[in-house]
């Protein structure tokens, strides 16, 4: 219970702040698009999810690269925000739904960005594991972790523990939060890596 308590509160917050949300986050979360985007290739051939996609700020900067983005987020009210920029570009769309249960199948995506997300779900852990279902093996996982919820040592084990093989994380002292650029392991790889712990 406490976990649906969580996430409606979360889908009334941006709900309600919907339509000034990029007025007030604009400058911050294109800061952490572009630190996410640092040194990563994503490819014509790439379909790429961004969860919690908020009002779409990542498909401007990713919907030339790919060949098809998808967005998903809790809130209806931040999509209707989103679906402004859906429409500038053909090869994206979002559906309404919950980071920790997608609609996707197995092995379905080559990147997934996850700006701004981990924090607001009560389980990140859950939520990691997800994005790691939906994407293909050796596909890239960028993750941001707050730094008011997570200390660095915490957001590291937090990405560890869901068998991320972890970049060097970007520590940029005037962004708010952790940036991770992380690969899912292959799983004889993973299965291994278990067996000698």
């Amino acid at each position: 219970m406490a976990e649906w308590k969580k996430k409606r509160q979360t889908m009334r917050h941006y709900d309600q702040s919907a339509a000034v949300y990029d007025a007030q986050y604009y400058e911050e979360q294109e800061a952490k698009i572009k630190a996410a985007l640092a040194g990563l290739s994503v490819t014509k051939e790439n379909l790429i999810l961004d969860a919690g996609c908020g009002t779409g700020l990542l498909f401007p900067h990713v919907a030339e690269r790919g060949k098809l983005i998808v967005g998903v987020d809790i809130s209806a009210r931040i999509l209707k925000e989103a679906e402004k920029r859906v429409k500038e570009y053909s090869n994206t769309a979002v559906i309404i739904g919950d980071a920790d249960y997608t609609p996707f199948p197995n092995d379905t995506f080559d990147a997934v960005f996850a700006i701004t997300l981990l924090q607001n779900m009560p389980k990140p852990l859950q939520t990691l594991n997800e994005m790691k279902r939906v994407t293909k093996q050796n596909a890239t996982i960028v993750a941001t972790g707050l730094k008011k919820t997570f200390s660095r040592k915490e957001f590291i084990q937090l990405l560890k523990e869901a068998g991320l093989k972890i970049k060097p994380l970007r520590l940029d002292e005037n962004l708010k939060e952790y940036v991770a650029t992380c690969t899912k392991r292959l799983k004889e790889n993973l299965k291994r890596t278990q067996t000698i712990l």
